[in-house]
């Protein structure tokens, strides 16, 4: 079986490489570090398909250095430090320090970054990690002082032509047949900047065709990939719609939808803090008042994730998206917030009742703050009558109650407290 077309075109000098001009063009910051022989460790931050482990290979191949790499979905401590007593039998005294190479930092957890801590600050190894996450919030931040960190761009409409015109013309397979490339808003559209997805969608529409000569259009790739979305979805590139389709399956309280569309995004290579704070979101957007307890567990789920890792931070989630869909919804707090934001923008700034108003000075004392103020606490059930809004507005409503057991009986509870207003 051929290679993907995506790997066949992989660059392998940074004259091929497309893009980031502003790193590699000619008297950018890693083009003189790469031609003057000494590269520091550093982090490369940018989005999916812009060039950040197509970088570190060539960087490894010009420096003529040995390259180690690991991928941070299913390497532990064990392999770190397995790297590391291999990169100390590679040194030499003049020699250049081995380079390890990371993908997806941001998944390594605390113990793991810690382990290359000695290894990069006494360059046993330059350290070269790619991360779609902000370093900032990602990365440790020992490690984090030690690397310098580059930000890689989406590929503009230019970068992603020459990548097609190049694709067409020179790769051993393409330049085999006669594509007629008519078109290419759709395919710079599904792209998304994203130059692995460009050559991916690409392949598909060409494999898809039985003669050497053919058209390439907007409604000729259009179709191909509503008859095959799985051939642009291989490690979650669906990102967005995946994600919805789970939220919207656990608002629709489908625990086996659910399921399956958090496996599409497991199986796919979604960051798992990704997964737990959308399943924190839909806990209070959806499910809110309804079963408090539905944000607790979502909250527990997303710092457990933390300590426990990765494979079985799989299970924590499972867990949580099948609560989650099976509990009853109601997303009046959500509705009430966005209410009282309408009024708020509508009315702007209203002045505080008095009596609400804080008095530590004598002269707010005297100026009647606080004055009539009524401590529900010294009053029977801890409730007493009293205006809490501006004048203004004493009649507004924000929180409407929903139909179900644990709202119904709040409002029930109002109801005594407040007579006639729910």
């Amino acid at each position: 079986m051929s290679q993907p077309l995506a790997e066949r075109m992989r660059p392998k000098s940074l004259d091929e490489y497309i893009g980031q001009k502003h790193l590699v063009g000619e008297g950018a910051v890693l083009r003189k570090m790469i031609d003057s022989g000494r590269v520091p460790s550093f982090l490369l931050w940018g989005p999916p398909g812009v060039g950040k482990t197509t970088l570190a290979q060539i960087i490894a191949n010009t420096l003529d250095t040995p390259f180690f790499t690991l991928s941070a979905i299913n390497s532990g401590v064990k392999d770190v430090r397995e790297v590391i007593d291999a990169a100390k039998k590679n040194t030499f005294f003049d020699a250049r320090n081995p380079i390890l190479f990371i993908d997806e930092i941001h998944r390594f957890s605390k113990s793991q970054q810690d382990s290359l801590l000695g290894a990069v600050e006494t360059g046993v190894i330059t350290l070269i990690g790619a991360t779609t996450e902000n370093p900032s919030f990602e990365v440790i931040r020992p490690l984090l002082s030690r690397c310098q960190v580059y930000v890689l761009k989406s590929l503009d409409k230019a970068d992603l032509l020459e990548l097609l015109n190049r694709a067409i013309s020179e790769d051993i397979i393409l330049k085999t047949k006669n594509i007629d490339l008519q078109e290419t808003d759709a395919l710079l559209k599904y792209s998304g900047g994203d130059a692995r997805k460009l050559l991916n969608i690409l392949d598909l529409v060409v494999s898809a065709e039985s003669e050497d000569s053919f058209v390439i259009n907007d409604k000729i790739v259009t179709d191909r990939l509503q008859e095959n979305p799985a051939a642009y979805d291989k490690g979650g590139e669906m990102h967005y719609d995946i994600i919805s389709a789970f939220i919207k399956s656990i608002r629709g309280s489908d625990p086996d939808a659910a399921i399956y569309w958090l496996a599409r995004m497991v199986a796919g290579g979604e960051d798992p803090k990704f997964i737990a704070r959308r399943l924190v979101i839909s806990a209070a957007e959806d499910i809110g008042l309804a079963n408090p307890n539905a944000l607790l567990l979502a909250n527990a789920c997303f710092d457990a994730l933390q300590k426990i890792g990765w494979p079985e931070g799989r299970i924590l989630l499972a867990e949580t998206t099948v609560y989650l869909a099976t509990s009853p919804k109601s997303n009046s707090a959500y509705l009430s917030i966005d209410k009282a934001l309408a009024l708020v923008e509508e009315t702007g700034n209203l002045p505080v009742p008095l009596h609400l108003r804080n008095a530590p000075t004598k002269l707010m004392k005297e100026l009647d703050y606080g004055k009539e103020y009524k401590y529900a606490h010294d009053y029977k059930d801890n409730f007493v009558q009293q205006e809490y809004l501006p004048k203004e507005i004493l009649n507004s409503r924000f929180w409407e109650p929903q139909e179900n057991p644990a709202e119904s009986r709040t409002v029930e509870h109002l109801r005594k407290l407040w007579k006639n207003r729910y």
